[in-house]
């Protein structure tokens, strides 16, 4: 499905899985959530409502802190399992692809979050093997972030990286400082479990960046680069905490 820009992919294996973990929470390492960029918070919230959605937020949409620079947000689950956020930029907020969209309201795909347990070692992953640079980082606190992460007393030191495509959606490090880092990710997560979700990054040198992650010890899933059809080539890694990394390089 599209969204603006940005592309989500539905998986539907004929052998089912695990179901999504029931008690997951926010600082656990497997949490991974897309934030969907809209023009109205509070006609957004409604149509969801009118879906029907499971909340993780404590009290629909909160307004973050001036030092947050008044964004809106709101985190909930879809039907599956799997978080979601919706974000509201005020003017002047968050990046210019988000302006001048006209009268949409859901707009598009600003990042994914992902849970971390060591933001340094995470942005040597993301930064140095997959090329991303931080674009911004700090750390939230509050009963703000409590009431939006539905986490008493959350402490979480926040890290957002881009990649070089200026429209790209970035990566969101989220290391929770209290309380302290969640569970990690099952070591038996399999592919058709729901609870696995893959960020798609397109590369122009596959069997280079497979050469590197695999001279810098990344856990592959798929035992080499895999050729699919219409000529793209892919390989599927996991990063530090366990997230899955699907590669995909089109051949030309």
């Amino acid at each position: 499905m599209r969204l603006g820009q940005e592309e989500v992919t539905f998986v539907q294996y004929n052998m089912a899985g695990k179901p999504y973990p029931a008690d997951s929470r926010s600082p656990d390492l497997w949490f991974q959530h897309f934030a969907i960029v809209v023009s109205d918070m509070d006609k957004a919230y409604a149509t969801l409502r009118r879906v029907g959605f499971t909340p993780i937020s404590d009290a629909g949409p909160v307004t973050l802190p001036p030092a947050n620079g008044f964004v809106k947000a709101f985190k909930f689950r879809d039907p599956d399992g799997h978080p979601l956020e919706l974000l509201y930029f005020p003017p002047g907020q968050g990046r210019k692809i988000w302006a001048g969209q006209g009268d949409r309201l859901f707009l598009g795909i600003d990042h994914s979050a992902v849970g971390v347990a060591d933001t340094a070692r995470s942005e040597a992953f993301y930064a140095k093997l997959l090329g991303m640079s931080v674009a911004y980082e700090g750390v939230n606190r509050g009963p703000t972030q409590e009431t939006l992460d539905g986490t008493f007393g959350a402490v979480v030191e926040i890290t957002g990286l881009r990649p070089p495509a200026e429209t790209g959606p970035g990566v969101e490090f989220l290391e929770y400082r209290t309380p302290a880092t969640g569970r990690p990710a099952p070591g038996d997560t399999e592919s058709n479990d729901l609870v696995h979700v893959e960020l798609a990054f397109t590369v122009d040198d596959l069997d280079g960046l497979v050469a590197n992650l695999r001279e810098a010890r990344a856990p592959f899933v798929s035992p080499d680069t895999v050729t699919l059809g219409g000529g793209m080539r892919a390989a599927l890694v996991r990063d530090p905490d366990g997230h899955a990394i699907l590669l995909e390089q089109i051949r030309r």
